[in-house]
């Protein structure tokens, strides 16, 4: 697959995820109205879900980067600091090798190494690195991490993993306003046995469905994320023509043990490695692949020394 098929793929996939995000606000709008709307003449739930979700659909494609950049207290670059200004100069080669506009360069205070980029297309990118990562890489090995962002960028990944991310938490919140709603009242009862079988299997789907909607969108996220890293380790290794560096790199990323506290596990999937450090993320197979945010690191090091000794 070529870069202007991914590109096509990741706006088809942005556009049938925010799709099935609007269905599915949808579904739990209509379950509010039947089980929780006795009385009331008109579709206040379904309507009111309907107008959440587009404008969160709408808020986080605009918006959504800036959320992720101020959840994780990201700063503006000190370019009298000599590793930050060798990182702007980094971040400048690597977007005109790659072909697209400078993306903003912020910095994460923490000593944990790890990187993301984010924004709805490469004309309003940005590139996040923590402290950690700029004291723990040389030179070849931040290029490296760079041209692993760029990449993210030019494919358009971080359109889609940014309505991901934006989307996963909205979901979360709607499910549990939904949960607890169940606690309250008891009209949705004597609605259901009014019905009698029939309502009660509704009643029962949509209960799994609001009980499993931030569960399955999270490893919606996982997945997604965990297919493209492999895309962006290649592309970024085709850039630099150094795969050994983003090997290298990612060695060194894996070896530190301590969390990236400063990035909460909403935005997990965003970054070059599991902030979180779980364990799930070393592990191979379908089940796994479902509950990663990350493929091995281990896995993607053996690809990238490959690259370098069939290069």
């Amino acid at each position: 697959m070529n870069i202007y098929e991914q590109i096509q793929k990741n706006r088809r996939a942005t556009w049938f995820i925010v799709t099935i995000f609007i269905a599915l606000f949808l579904f739990i709008g209509l379950g509010l109205d039947r089980f929780y709307g006795e009385g009331i003449n008109a579709p206040v739930f379904t309507t009111l879900a309907v107008f959440v979700a587009i404008v969160s659909s709408y808020s986080g494609y605009r918006y959504g980067d800036r959320v992720i950049l101020s959840s994780t207290k990201a700063r503006e670059l000190n370019l009298n600091d000599p590793k930050e200004k060798q990182w702007q100069n980094v971040v400048d080669e690597m977007s005109i090798a790659s072909g697209i506009s400078r993306p903003k360069t912020f910095i994460i205070n923490d000593s944990d190494p790890n990187a993301f980029a984010t924004g709805r297309d490469p004309d309003h990118a940005s590139i996040a690195v923590t402290r950690g990562l700029l004291d723990a890489l040389n030179r070849d090995e931040l290029q490296a991490v760079a041209s692993h962002e760029m990449s993210h960028i030019k494919n358009y990944d971080i359109r889609l993993m940014l309505i991901i991310a934006v989307l996963v938490g909205s979901i979360a919140l709607l499910g549990d306003w939904a949960s607890r709603s169940l606690f309250y009242g008891r009209r949705r009862e004597r609605k259901s046995e009014g019905g009698g079988a029939g309502a009660l299997i509704i009643l029962a789907i949509w209960l799994i469905t609001v009980i499993l909607s931030p569960i399955l969108s999270q490893i919606m996220a996982m997945f997604v994320s965990r297919r493209r890293e492999y895309l962006a380790d290649a592309s970024g290794a085709e850039l630099t023509r150094n795969p050994i560096a983003l090997a290298s790199a990612l060695e060194k990323i894996e070896s530190c043990a301590e969390p990236t506290r400063s990035i909460n596990q909403g935005t997990a999937h965003l970054c070059i490695a599991d902030p979180k450090g779980s364990s799930v993320n070393l592990k191979e197979g379908a089940v796994w692949d479902l509950l990663a945010t990350h493929p091995p690191i281990a896995k993607r090091i053996e690809r990238l020394k490959g690259m370098a000794y069939t290069g």
